[in-house]
């Protein structure tokens, strides 16, 4: 059935390798794989949870880590919440996470007590804000940070196993050495300050690895959270390729409902589309136009790139993709399977569509 998304084990596991070669050879970090882009999907965390080179993996809901907690366990790894815990989901947290990033004493507190009850110590990486705006204790707030530290120190079911910071994701600040290295200032601050040693610097995601090449990651950051350099070769502060890395483990097929010549321009007045936005459309005479069974409610339109570079994407709305495939050299018809390379937000919605099959290679 289509649509379906193509899931090539071994060039991710290739991927893998590839970023390890720079994370760890290169740049002496532990690697965390988040697995969030593909829904926790379980063959593809099987095959980071055997990973030699893979250290933690990690994911942003609960739900998806307790689907494979034990396995990744077995394996001699540990699980991550990086999405800082809600309230309503504590007891999950200590259960099927070894670790989980918090910037709230009140949720350390929750913490402390459910761990407590279970019988574990729970691992703990405060997150400080260093200008992306995103989750964490702005880094300019010292009685908020060392509250925070002192509160894991005074619980009896809490270890204050790192700090942690994210940019990009939200504010796009570039991970640089100047704004990594005051996540290393605080890190020796708290150390000198509480006489304890603090075995992680999470020095963000993606967007850092850049860096390592470049020779410009500060020395205490040890440990890199990745997950679209593994899925599509990126770099996210610059959309660089990887060395070693492959962009086409991951591929979108749909197939052709509807082939037909139409003006390429909509006839009559111009008001929103089915998501509120006002188009723009450019002129390009009478086009071949294929219709796809896929949509924005499956994929993302902006983030999907043809294998045949002749085809262009024209838009999409809920469960339509309208392409022009007037200047490609294949004759297309309807019940023809189209494939498509994808930006990291169109994987994100197609592994998480239930429109969308899995199929692996």
């Amino acid at each position: 059935m289509y649509p379906r998304l193509l899931i090539n084990i071994e060039k991710l596991k290739k991927n893998i390798d590839a970023v390890a070669k720079i994370t760890k050879e290169d740049g002496n970090c532990s690697m965390m794989i988040v697995t969030k882009a593909l829904c926790a999907d379980r063959k593809t965390a099987e095959m980071i949870g055997k990973h030699p080179q893979v250290d933690y993996v990690a994911d942003s809901r609960i739900a998806n880590i307790k689907t494979y907690s034990e396995f990744v366990r077995k394996n001699g790894k540990e699980t991550v919440l990086m999405r800082l815990p809600m309230g309503s989901e504590i007891k999950d947290v200590v259960r099927y996470a070894d670790i989980s990033f918090n910037s709230e004493v009140s949720t350390l507190e929750m913490l402390d007590k459910e761990a407590a009850k279970q019988g574990v110590v729970h691992k703990v990486v405060l997150m400080i804000d260093l200008g992306d705006l995103r989750e964490g204790m702005f880094f300019e707030n010292e009685n908020e940070i060392f509250k925070a530290a002192r509160t894991v120190l005074a619980a009896g079911n809490l270890e204050l196993f790192g700090l942690g910071t994210n940019l990009t994701c939200y504010g796009a600040i570039i991970p640089k050495y100047d704004n990594l290295s005051v996540l290393c200032t605080w890190a020796d601050r708290i150390e000198g300050k509480l006489n304890i040693k603090i075995p992680m610097i999470s020095g963000g995601n993606s967007s850092s690895i850049y860096l390592i090449p470049k020779g410009e990651m500060p020395e205490r950051i040890n440990n890199l959270r990745l997950g679209e350099s593994f899925l599509l070769g990126n770099d996210t502060a610059y959309c660089t390729k990887l060395k070693g890395t492959t962009d086409d483990a991951l591929i979108l097929e749909a197939q052709i409902i509807e082939l037909k010549e139409k003006p390429s321009l909509p006839i009559g007045e111009v008001g929103v589309d089915a998501f509120g936005n006002r188009p723009e459309y450019e002129d390009r005479g009478t086009i071949k136009r294929a219709i796809l069974a896929v949509g924005q409610q499956d994929t993302e339109q902006s983030g999907l790139h043809p294998l045949d570079e002749k085809v262009d994407v024209l838009g999409a709305s809920s469960d339509h993709l309208i392409l022009d495939v007037t200047g490609s050299d294949k004759k297309y018809k309807p019940g023809d399977v189209m494939q498509f390379k994808m930006e990291y937000g169109a994987v994100l919605k197609a592994a998480t569509s239930p429109y969308v099959e899995k199929v692996y290679k």
